[in-house]
């Protein structure tokens, strides 16, 4: 097993790796819409929020030595279902032509306000 960190100030606060590898599979711990650089919560609706959350995600990816083409399933949490359309044009233009599996979670508020979290699953290569 192997943990992955990123190098950003306050980026590793918690008491959890934001990325495990073991058995050839990236586990990624979820990534909230927040600027990992600045600890700034993204400015805008649901967009903003998903475009911001997906590129925590690529930065544990990249981190890891991984591209999104090996993300084989995505948890996304959203603060409420009806972000559901604008959360899903966000993830297609992020992923292209790759449909990695996926659910959409509604839950009642996410941490600092943010309005999406996402956890992924990547195979490593």
């Amino acid at each position: 097993m192997k943990q992955v960190f990123l190098d950003v100030k306050g980026a590793n606060k918690g008491h959890y790796a934001p990325g495990v590898i073991s058995n050839g599979m990236l586990y990624i711990s979820g990534q909230l819409s927040l600027d990992l650089d600045t600890r700034e919560v993204a400015v805008g609706g649901p967009a903003e929020h998903m475009k911001q959350a997906l590129i925590n995600v690529e930065r544990v990816l990249k981190a890891a030595g991984q591209t999104k083409d090996q993300v084989v399933q995505c948890r996304v949490y959203i603060a409420d279902v009806s972000y559901w359309d604008a959360i899903n044009e966000v993830y297609g233009e992020f992923f292209g032509e790759h449909k990695p599996a996926r659910i959409v979670v509604p839950v009642p508020a996410l941490h600092f306000g943010c309005l999406v979290e996402i956890e992924a699953v990547a195979e490593v290569v």
